[in-house]
């Protein structure tokens, strides 16, 4: 396990600066969660703290020790990639045992045994003799994962690792990262992902971040009920926050309003606003709703699965309770 600190962190590609100026603090076993959209530097931050890229300026610090100038192998560190990156002429034995091999002072006994042992974690033991040719998508990730694990590193780092498995796959492997950083004594972990389910299911806190900057960090609960900004507010949960601004949010002394779509509900009578069904969606426990209410965008609805509504129907929504709107000022700033 290892306590990082980043402090005034920065980044740049020539004269185009990446990551501007951040700091954080993760703490010594915690599994943080770097989110954001595409290009906010997410990815980029990551590999400062690997040791993949140099950083520009602030200091990285490891259990207390500044490490900008230490390579990967030396940070203690071990990085999982989309990609998998398995050499394709070995066998899983001989990928998972590969970054000892290279280390001093490891026996083979010692090897074999921290193998089978990780092996065994993710229910991987009789694929080791195979090649990654023969193995499924979500079976090549499960031996990047152990070879990490046999590392033994102070900071796991996952870059995206799930993107490129299919839903069912990614389910079963997001829950195997859940139960390894259990059963690992909660090693600490920085995992990256666009994925707004891994993300709130994954997390102890999330670090939200955009054009290079920290926008939030806290618990998954904490974005979801308590964002401290608009972009935040629209970013996690899925689908994203309805927004209503001008005229339509007047009713709550606001410039603009926020309501979740599951925080919402459709009326006969007295709602809040009217407008007219444009599509519905049935995904079998949930229905999707969207109203043309006047806004940009349409306000999606979450209701049951079993309700129906016919497109070009006249429907009246209002917010399940007061208590559930959000409100933000003219600079998307939350107004409480």
């Amino acid at each position: 396990m290892a306590n990082l600190q980043l402090k005034d962190i920065r980044k740049s590609f020539g004269a185009v600066e990446v990551i501007k100026g951040v700091s954080l603090e993760i703490e010594s076993g915690e599994f943080m969660v770097f989110v954001g959209p595409s290009g906010c530097g997410k990815s980029t931050l990551l590999r400062l703290v690997a040791g993949l890229e140099d950083i520009t300026s602030g200091e990285l610090k490891f259990d207390g020790q500044v490490v900008n100038a230490l390579t990967p192998s030396k940070r203690g560190i071990a990085m999982v990639f989309q990609s998998y990156a398995l050499y394709p002429h070995m066998t899983v034995y001989e990928n998972m045992a590969f970054g000892m091999t290279l280390e001093k002072g490891h026996s083979k006994e010692e090897i074999r045994q921290r193998v089978e042992r990780a092996a065994d974690m993710l229910q991987i033991r009789e694929y080791l003799g195979r090649l990654p040719k023969q193995l499924s998508g979500g079976q090549r990730q499960r031996v990047a994962i152990g070879r990490a694990i046999t590392r033994d590193p102070r900071v796991f780092l996952f870059d995206e690792p799930l993107s490129n498995l299919d839903a069912a796959l990614r389910v079963a492997t997001r829950i195997e990262i859940a139960k390894l950083h259990e059963s690992m004594h909660n090693t600490t972990m920085i995992y990256v992902t666009h994925d707004q389910v891994e993300a709130m299911t994954l997390a102890d806190r999330i670090c939200v971040l955009r054009d290079g900057l920290v926008e939030q960090v806290g618990t998954p609960m904490e974005l979801y009920e308590r964002p401290d900004s608009m972009f935040v507010a629209g970013f996690i949960g899925s689908p994203k926050m309805n927004f209503i601004s001008g005229k339509l949010a007047e009713n709550f002394n606001a410039p603009t309003v926020g309501v979740r779509g599951e925080h919402l509900v459709v009326k006969p009578s007295d709602g809040v606003w009217s407008g007219s069904v444009i599509h519905s969606e049935n995904l079998g426990s949930d229905s999707y709703i969207y109203v043309d209410i006047g806004t940009d965008e349409p306000v999606v609805v979450r209701e049951d699965g079993g309700k129906k509504h016919q497109s070009g129907e006249q429907v009246q929504i209002a917010p399940m309770d007061a208590a559930l709107v959000h409100r933000f000022d003219n600079a998307g700033k939350p107004i409480r």
